[in-house]
């Protein structure tokens, strides 16, 4: 799953990611001992300063290894025991992996770009303005502080001065346009026509959610109904911080739980929303209308630009003949309670401290373990990158990201396309036409490397000195504006879903194509100085991991232009299905914390990629290097220098909280098991270590797609 633009809530689950760092999973740290450990975390908690190159960490970091393990048994243990005794969780991280430890790198570098940039000079580009603005104003606390809550007073008046429900939708169509979140009842923007790939249309979805996941609201168990206590108190805390009195917020907060609840209890589960099918639902603006009546939506539709819209689709009908029963249910100073709720919870970050600090409280610390907030800096330099993401990232590319190692990449992707090619030719359980149309597919795959072709244009946008909250409702109404103004348009195959810094890649069915921004190409994922073997097992896989995408169980259900198509056989769907099967079960046996399980229905997607993806890259080097004579290097033959590189991309440590979070949200596996899971399924791997029958890193029933 990628991190895409954070304003639609509704991003219909098309893309795929190798990891997603906000909800990277692995075991707790295992430090040697407490001494060292309370070190550590004291010197991860003081204040970085911004650097002026990126550090090097080579792709195979032989001190990331615990030798004393047995690769058979633990091969995780083996590859990551080492870095995650020398890498605890920062105070303010509710995870760190390599990932999230490259992220923070890449931040501490363009904080130094950002300091620069903000320092005024007759120099300055209109780009250094842009981003250099927005971060000494979103750095200037004791402005912010001073402000308060004043910047919610207008939109705090607007609720208050709604009479009945059919007022509703002006005061919606603001919300939706100048807020981050979930969407405030529901959620609205821009995607690709299932059915036509090459058009733009309106998405209508639900939403309007304070948890996570509808699933947080639904179940039973003793943790979910403490979960649900402590949000109805943090409710009660932030309506206080709005000027209600104690009885007032306490009796609001039940309110807010009820709305809430109803509505997820309509909402989709994250496994149904995997089939596409599910979301597929195109209807008349009319049809909409007559299903959700008490909404004013020609208001609605007119206020967000769009005044002769006619037809959207709506991926969850059901949530939205639910959103129609409260509407009738719910009188209007309920729902003016519920608007109150989520306008500051969507804005608090942006506030002052008041705001800020129980915002943290519940979400980061109780939700996610993380016992301290972030640097204001480090906050600051995240939303610069969210804004303006690709005017910050001009300069990032420009000072990290050579033509050499876009050379490179794009040559193990087409080595790994052929290896792809190779692989679909040969499959046994594929009849050769859905072969003809996947071939169609693999060939008509975009790849997209480092940065976009053409830069995105914000010379529109107003950045201000010393006007942050105002920076951020600007920000946020020139990408909602720019996302609904491709409604009705033909699709832009060159845009991105990632600003160039992002230590992440992804895969989109629509779109079909592959995007591997400059911030993940750096070491230790991708090393240009180190050979091929690890950078096969760790960048290579990655490639493989995201052109499997396009043919797992979601991607494989878009065809060559990104439609929604079936273009299997029933036959070889089923058997594609059983073999996936396999893998869900053998993952769903794997325990996250506690008493919880991996859904391996959820993860299934990301552990075939992962298992695809690896065999993919490993036959890819072996052809990359045929002929060569490649010898064993600081002790490692060649093939176990690959696998080591497949495993120590997802060395990490997790809070217990966090992969409680995770566990319902995350459809990517704890990384103990992305690794062990994954090369337990390898003869390759087996063979390379000499692991026999009965060890653990020997799968008795090894599973298998591509």
């Amino acid at each position: 799953m990628s991190r895409v633009p954070p304003r639609f809530f509704l991003v219909v689950l098309i893309c795929f990611a190798i990891t997603q760092t906000n909800f990277a999973q692995t075991a707790p740290a295992k430090p040697a001992t407490a001494k060292k450990t309370a070190v550590a975390q004291k010197s991860a908690s003081v204040p970085k300063r911004p650097l002026k190159e990126l550090p090097y960490t080579p792709s195979l970091d032989i001190p990331s290894m615990d030798k004393t393990q047995d690769p058979c048994v633990d091969f995780y243990a083996y590859t990551c025991g080492g870095w995650m005794k020398n890498n605890p969780i920062p105070p303010d991280q509710a995870r760190w992996n390599v990932y999230s430890k490259m992220e923070d790198e890449n931040q501490q570098f363009l904080w130094g770009i950002l300091e620069e940039a903000a320092k005024p000079r007759a120099s300055r580009t209109a780009v250094d303005q842009k981003i250099g603005d927005y971060f000494g104003a979103c750095m200037d606390e004791s402005a912010i502080e001073k402000a308060g809550a004043t910047p919610l007073q207008k939109d705090l008046a607007a609720i208050n001065a709604l009479k009945s429900t059919s007022e509703l939708a002006p005061l919606i169509t603001r919300f939706h346009l100048t807020t981050y979140g979930d969407g405030m009842i529901f959620g609205f923007g821009s995607n690709q026509d299932f059915k036509d790939s090459e058009q733009v249309v309106g998405f209508a979805d639900q939403g309007g959610l304070g948890l996570p996941d509808r699933d947080y609201y639904t179940k039973d168990d003793q943790k979910s109904k403490e979960t649900r206590a402590k949000y109805q108190a943090h409710v009660q805390q932030m309506l206080e911080l709005l000027g209600d009195s104690p009885d007032i917020a306490k009796k609001n907060s039940e309110t807010v739980m009820r709305i809430e609840t109803a509505l997820a209890k309509a909402s989709q589960t994250r496994v149904e929303r995997r089939n596409p099918y599910n979301l597929d639902h195109k209807m008349k603006v009319g049809e909409l209308a007559a299903m959700v009546p008490s909404f004013g939506w020609q208001q609605y539709f007119a206020g967000q630009g769009l005044p002769n819209l006619t037809e959207l689709n709506v991926a969850s009908p059901e949530f939205f003949k639910q959103l129609e029963t409260e509407l009738k249910r719910e009188d209007i100073a309920n729902w003016k309670v519920y608007l109150r709720w989520h306008l500051v919870n969507a804005e608090a970050d942006y506030l002052s401290a008041k705001f800020v600090q129980p915002h943290f409280d519940f979400y980061r610390k109780y939700l996610r373990g993380v016992s301290e907030m972030q640097p204001r800096w480090k906050r600051c330099v995240n939303w610069v990158d969210r804004d303006l993401g690709e005017a910050l990232g001009q300069a990032f590319v420009k000072k990290t990201f050579g033509p050499e190692v876009k050379k490179r990449t794009v040559d193990m992707t087409n080595q790994i396309e052929k290896a792809m090619e190779s692989e679909i030719k040969e499959l046994s359980w594929m009849s050769d036409g859905t072969k003809q149309k996947a071939l169609e597919k693999l060939h008509a795959m975009v790849n997209k490397v480092g940065y976009p072709d053409k830069w995105r244009d914000y010379s529109s946008l107003k950045i201000a000195q010393g006007d942050f909250f105002g920076n951020v409702e600007r920000s946020t109404m020139f990408e909602s504006r720019r996302q609904l103004n491709k409604i009705g348009k033909p699709v832009d195959r060159g845009e991105w879903g990632m600003t160039p810094p992002t230590v992440n890649a992804y895969y989109n069915a629509q779109m079909n194509d592959i995007n591997f921004p400059a911030g993940v190409l750096q070491p230790p994922l991708f090393d240009f100085k180190m050979d091929d073997a690890p950078n096969y097992g760790n960048t290579g896989q990655t490639i493989g991991h995201e052109l499997t995408h396009g043919f797992d169980d979601e991607g494989r259900q878009f065809d060559a232009k990104g439609n929604l198509k079936d273009w299997w056989t029933k036959e070889d769907g089923e058997k594609f299905e059983k073999l996936a099967s396999c893998v869900s079960d053998q993952f769903s046996q794997y325990t996250i914390v506690d008493e919880i399980k991996i859904n391996g229905k959820l993860t299934m997607g990301e552990d075939v990629a992962d298992l695809g993806g690896t065999r993919l890259a490993y036959i890819a080097w072996k052809n990359a290097t045929e002929g060569k004579h490649l010898m064993p290097i600081d002790g490692f033959t060649p093939d176990q220098r690959f696998f080591i590189g497949v495993a120590q991309w997802a060395c990490a440590n997790q809070r217990p909280e966090d992969l409680r979070v995770g566990a319902v949200t995350n459809p990517h596996s704890p990384e103990k098991y992305r690794v062990n899971g994954l090369v337990s399924n390898f003869a390759e791997f087996q063979k390379a270590f000499s692991c026999k029958v009965g060890q653990p890193m020997v799968n008795k029933n090894m599973c298998r797609v591509w």
